[in-house]
């Protein structure tokens, strides 16, 4: 078996992902063995897991360019050069049916079913190794000027609503604990002061303040969070008592997990935006 794609097989295996992904941001459950055993036979005798693998690779670029990916495939880092321009390429050549999708899949609004089981909600961090970054490749430009998964993250109502959810969950864990009063002190501070450099100010079980910040996103664990210098400045002064709640799959069934201390701590921050001065 040839051990490096040829380049048909990777715009092959790239025009599959985007069918699939359109399926998914359309709503449509995606049959991924179905997808993979056709394509199968259009490559040159690829295993599942090569496939997987290659899958999980597109998720990655998606990532980089600042776009959604499918939910069931986790990211992959260090990947073919070939493989991002063959993405770039696909994005260039489908822009007229792709950008709508990710126009929905950023500004749409989201069900607040509530009921939720507050004692499943709380999942693992992402695995050391599984941040944002990916490795460094000749720049090539976007095809899409607008981050949208940025943009998600600047969705009001899903913000809000990523909020609420761990504003209740914040009250049950303390109840849970048998902290009664002090449940009766969480506050949602973004609610009417969007600057103070975080969202929620909830209470330790010793009494103490919990500054909590919130970033929801319909994606998976593995999509990356938007942050302002107001709110890393805050957890650098407050790196003790600053906790980041991730809310994701928030359409689905919300999970979040939780890490404490400054943003420089729990991930790699890359500058998006410069401010020039002359």
């Amino acid at each position: 078996m040839t051990n490096h794609w040829t380049f048909n097989e990777v715009k092959l295996i790239v025009a599959d992902y985007f069918s699939m992904l359109v399926e998914e941001m359309k709503g449509f459950a995606v049959n991924k063995t179905h997808h993979r055993t056709a394509l199968k036979a259009l490559l040159n005798n690829r295993s599942d897991g090569s496939i997987e693998f290659k899958h999980q690779n597109i998720s990655a670029v998606l990532i980089k360019l600042g776009l959604p990916f499918i939910k069931g495939y986790k990211p992959k880092r260090n990947y073919q050069q070939i493989l991002e321009k063959a993405v770039i390429e696909k994005l260039i050549e489908g822009k007229h049916i792709l950008e709508p999708e990710f126009v929905h899949f950023a500004d749409s609004k989201v069900a607040l079913a509530g009921g939720w089981d507050y004692s499943s909600i709380i999942a693992d961090p992402p695995e050391p190794g599984m941040t944002f970054s990916e490795h460094e490749t000749e720049y090539s430009g976007r095809p899409f000027k607008i981050n949208y998964l940025e943009r998600e993250q600047k969705n009001s109502d899903l913000g809000r609503k990523g909020e609420l959810l761990v504003l209740s969950y914040e009250k049950w864990r303390l109840t849970q604990n048998g902290k009664d009063t002090l449940s009766d002190k969480v506050e949602w501070i973004s609610k009417y002061d969007d600057g103070a450099g975080f969202d929620i100010l909830s209470k330790n079980d010793d009494g103490t303040d919990r500054y909590i910040e919130v970033k929801t996103t319909k994606l998976t664990k593995y999509t990356p969070i938007f942050f302002t210098r107001n709110e890393y400045e805050f957890s650098k002064q407050n790196r003790k008592r600053f906790h980041l709640y991730r809310v994701f799959n928030f359409n689905e069934r919300p999970n979040l997990f939780e890490l404490m201390g400054s943003f420089d701590e729990f991930c790699h921050k890359e500058p998006e935006t410069y401010s020039g001065k002359f």
